[in-house]
Order: structure tokens, then C-alpha cells, then sequence
């Protein structure tokens, strides 16, 4: 096989196995302790930001869609610039999601000491449970690999799957306790294919 098609199968591999081990893993517990600190804010007319540095500052901008398509307005907190002003859109009481697969940069730890001086609860989403990042954490959510895969095994492929994924059973367990209807969800998806009732929801 050449050499290019072998590394993507196994990559593929990798993955299949990373991502096994990981869906066994899922603490659910963190789940609910993560939603209910979400929930209780939102009661207070508190707002959820997400953050991260790097790659997961891609997956924090798709989250916060996520989440405020299902129920739970979410909004993008740039991972740098919160220290140079943006964090005048937290205010007390808000939470701040942050992704960092270390849990320990320095740009990090600099944007969560600002959100938290802010008057903000925080959510840790990293793949090191003895971080910097957890243990500031008011909630933790593990998103863990062995193995990013690829060449090298250093380009974060698994670990913002996994994150991804963390995040994902989280807005699912939001948006249980909104209760969104098929009617709604449509309300807010006016355009393409989602933006109509199925023949069942009608």
C-alpha cells in the first residue's frame, strides 16, 4: 500500500480505538454537574461564553452555535483578546466555558483568571484531569486521548474530537432541560432544510 494511504489508515485506527476508549470513559456525572451550573446561571439571567486558544478557538465559536440554536444562548469569547477588553461582555454570575487540551498555557491561564476576577463560574473542558485548568474549574469535563494520530502524533486531530463530542452530550443534556419543540427549533431555522417541519412534527 503507499505510504500516504497507509498513515490515513491507520490514523483511522487510532481513532477508532481513541474514540472507544473514550466514549466508555464519559463521566456523567461531570455532565450534570457542568449543566446544572449552566442552568442555575441561565435561572439568573446569566450567559454562557466559550473560549480557547489555538484550534479549540474554532470549536468554541461552532459550540456556542450549537448551544444557542438548542436552546442555551451561548456567545464566542476571544481566548486573547478577554485580557485586552473583551472581557467587559462577562458580567457576574456568567459562566465561561475554556477548551485547552493541557489545560496549563499561559495565554490560558491569563484569560480565566480574568473571566473568573469578573465574576464568572468556570467549566474546564482539557485532556489532562491534574491541570491548572481543572483545578480552577467549578466543573470538569475530561476530553482525553492517548494519541492525536497523524504524522508526528502532534497536530491535535482526536483530542478536538473528543472535545467536540464532550461538548455535544453536554448541549444535548441543555437541551433537555429547555425543552425545545419542533415548532421553536424551526423558528430559529428559518432557512435550508431545517427550517421546516417534518411530516411527524406537524
Amino acid at each position: 500500500m503507499d505510504a500516504k494511504l497507509e498513515t490515513c489508515r491507520k490514523f483511522v485506527e487510532i481513532s477508532r480505538k481513541e474514540t472507544d476508549e473514550f466514549l466508555s470513559g464519559i463521566d456523567y456525572t461531570q455532565i450534570q454537574k457542568a449543566g446544572d451550573l449552566i442552568i442555575a446561571s441561565k435561572k439568573q439571567g446569566g450567559r454562557v461564553h466559550i473560549s480557547g486558544i489555538g484550534k479549540p478557538s474554532h470549536l468554541a465559536g461552532y459550540i456556542a452555535s450549537l448551544f444557542s440554536s438548542t436552546g442555551t444562548p451561548s456567545y464566542y469569547l476571544h481566548g486573547t483578546e478577554a485580557v485586552h477588553g473583551s472581557s467587559g461582555q462577562l458580567v457576574a454570575g456568567d459562566v465561561v466555558i475554556f477548551i485547552s487540551n493541557s489545560g496549563e498555557t499561559t495565554e490560558m491561564k491569563a484569560t480565566v483568571t480574568a473571566a473568573k476576577n469578573n465574576g464568572a463560574k468556570l467549566i474546564g473542558v482539557s485532556g489532562n484531569p491534574d491541570s491548572w485548568l481543572a483545578k480552577e474549574s467549578d466543573a470538569f469535563l475530561f476530553a482525553g486521548v492517548k494519541e492525536e494520530g497523524g504524522p508526528l502524533n502532534r497536530a491535535p486531530r482526536m483530542s478536538i474530537i473528543v472535545e467536540t463530542f464532550i461538548l455535544q452530550v453536554l448541549s444535548v443534556y441543555l437541551q433537555m432541560d429547555y425543552g425545545l419543540d419542533p415548532r421553536q427549533y424551526v423558528k430559529w431555522h428559518p432557512g435550508g432544510a431545517l427550517g421546516h417541519l417534518r411530516e411527524n412534527e406537524k
